[in-house]
């Protein structure tokens, strides 16, 4: 999916960072370059060879961790759409402008989850080159004896098939599952219009339902066999016991359990079946889901209240029961966010004053750009679209307050965002996280707290995430003119195909590097936005997962919608 095509000559103290899918004929387009001088003489060249455009330099940037300098220039004023060449000292770089620049994007972001489904044959007439086997049916998974209770003693056996795999790995985490779907159906809810029309070809697209949300359906039926019928908890995840090598789906032997039912878990579950409760009534594709999701949300909901303490501790958990589990915790000792989500998203379907009064007790002080581990913002999306004046009114205050602090670093920033300007904003998972979480913020404060004030910044972040940045990758596979081509990722690395998996967000720069020289990896630097790496064994810097491929959904989608 090669959208723009880069030329340089053979000066490398000179480089060049730009938006690779392309820029939106309206709307801002920034420049970034490094090892020009801030008197350089600029152009830009149409596709004949014209001068369109003698830019300057707007600014100069210098960073806080390595000193580089970079001169920021707009060729803004650049509105038709077509290829051009900027010419910097003897540096010649080509970018596009073109409409409808995040479409493709959009759709393959979407389709990722498609292609990350469990216990399915992936079909070469959806997949194309990445089809494959089935593998982990989980018609025969074990109660692990974490997870025993009076109706399911420890070693019988459920079925559990369906859903997605969740990251790099091969196992299916109820936390972020119900993260990554509700990030998604808030998505849609803004702009179902859109996600009606958007057409991913997966199997189901031939019927009545939006693509996005037969995707989201793949998974949701997976989390309904997630609960215990007996009580209304739910397992924390359905496992391993250790993480499979780098083999395909059809070649995984081990034993797969469901562990331990979790308060956390369990009021995610409540939250997301909830939301997709009302987003599903009525719909005739899957006409029994809407009143089956209520159901379990509310018995869920009492679960979790009659066991507020029931946090997921793997290495407790591993000290009593056998096999011990090593694989992706989620792990979260504090539920008060799940719990103001789950009241929220069950208020809104049944209008019971109770689950009211339990949401305002848990509202947060502040807004947070919502994650895996602290949801109160999808609470807060859902807070936006609705109609309850005086919590709103609290929420929109403080969605404000955040945006108004976002956008005030952007006029000394290195890459022209509210991402990427402070050591903090990098870690694991940022572009997600940070860079596509704090763009769907702005976007939200941009339709509720002040239209047309937010838009731009949102558009920044995207800018960066796809090539405006300090390695000058486009963050996203398959995408950009570089992009990541060997993502941790078990699929991508099994599947006898050069090319990584489309679509997919890496988890970008990591000052941690938890996996530092690990199969031979050696990272750059310490620096905070260029301590990533294109490597298999870079679990800290290059995996992918579908909370954070939600994020990527929700964002392109949702400008695409507006563009």
């Amino acid at each position: 999916m090669l959208l723009c095509t880069i030329k340089m000559s053979a000066q490398p103290e000179v480089k060049v960072f730009y938006n690779q899918i392309g820029y939106l004929p309206g709307e801002e387009k920034v420049i970034v370059i490094e090892g020009v001088r801030s008197n350089a003489t600029l152009q830009v060249t149409d596709a004949v060879g014209k001068v369109v455009l003698c830019p300057v330099v707007s600014r100069v940037a210098v960073s806080p961790w390595s000193g580089k300098e970079r001169a920021v220039i707009d060729v803004s004023a650049l509105r038709t759409p077509g290829t051009y060449t900027l010419r910097a000292q003897q540096v010649k770089t080509d970018f596009c402008v073109r409409p409808h620049a995040y479409h493709e994007l959009s759709v393959a972001a979407l389709k990722l989850f498609y292609l990350m489904r469990s216990g399915t044959p992936i079909v070469a007439d959806y997949a194309g080159v990445y089809a494959r086997r089935g593998g982990h049916p989980d018609q025969l998974v074990v109660i692990h004896p974490s997870a025993a209770s009076e109706g399911r003693p420890a070693g019988s056996f459920i079925k559990s098939p369906l859903g997605w795999y969740d990251a790099g790995d091969y196992n299916k985490y109820i936390v972020n599952s119900a993260f990554s779907i509700g990030l998604m159906l808030h998505a849609y809810e803004q702009n179902k219009d859109y996600f009606a029309r958007l057409d991913t070809h997966i199997p189901e697209s031939r019927n009545a339902t939006p693509d996005l949300l037969d995707e989201m359906m793949f998974n949701l039926r997976w989390m309904l066999t997630m609960q215990d019928p007996f009580d209304g908890g739910v397992y924390h995840k359905l496992t391993t016991p250790d993480f499979e090598a780098f083999v395909s789906p059809a070649d995984c032997h081990q034993l797969r359990y469901v562990v331990a039912k979790s308060v956390t878990a369990t009021l995610d579950f409540a939250a997301v079946m909830a939301l997709a409760a009302r987003l599903m009534r009525g719909n005739a594709d899957y006409p029994l889901f809407s009143s089956q999701a209520e159901q379990a949300a509310r018995r869920a909901y009492q679960w979790a209240l009659a066991h507020p303490d029931a946090y997921y501790q793997q290495d407790e958990m591993n000290k009593t029961y056998q096999p011990a589990v090593n694989t992706g915790t989620y792990g979260d000792n504090y539920a008060g966010d799940e719990r103001f989500w789950a009241a929220t998203e069950l208020y809104l379907l049944t209008a019971d004053k109770r689950y009211l009064a339990d949401a305002r007790t848990m509202m947060p002080d502040r807004f947070t750009v919502p994650t895996w581990g602290n949801v109160a913002g999808l609470a807060v999306y859902a807070w936006l679209a609705s109609s309850e004046s005086d919590l709103r009114q609290v929420l929109l205050a403080q969605l404000r307050e955040y945006a108004e602090t976002a956008v005030a670093q952007v006029p000394t920033s290195c890459f022209q965002s509210p991402f990427g300007n402070q050591a903090g904003d990098f870690g694991w998972g940022c572009l997600a996280e940070n860079c596509c979480g704090g763009a769907l913020a702005l976007l939200y404060a941009d339709r509720y707290v002040e239209e047309g004030r937010y838009r731009r910044y949102a558009l920044q972040n995207a800018d960066y995430l796809l090539g405006r940045n300090a390695t000058g990758y486009c963050y996203v596979t398959g995408f950009g003119v570089r992009s990541p081509q060997h993502p941790h990722h078990r699929l991508s690395a099994s599947d006898g195909v050069e090319a990584p998996m489309p679509g997919m967000l890496v988890g970008g720069p990591n000052p941690d590097q938890q996996d530092k020289g690990m199969g031979g990896l050696v990272y750059p630097n310490r620096f905070p936005d260029e301590s990533y790496v294109d490597h298999q064994s870079s679990y800290a810097s290059n995996e992918i997962a579908i909370n954070w491929n939600a994020s990527l959904v929700a964002l392109m989608g949702w400008i695409d919608a507006l563009l």
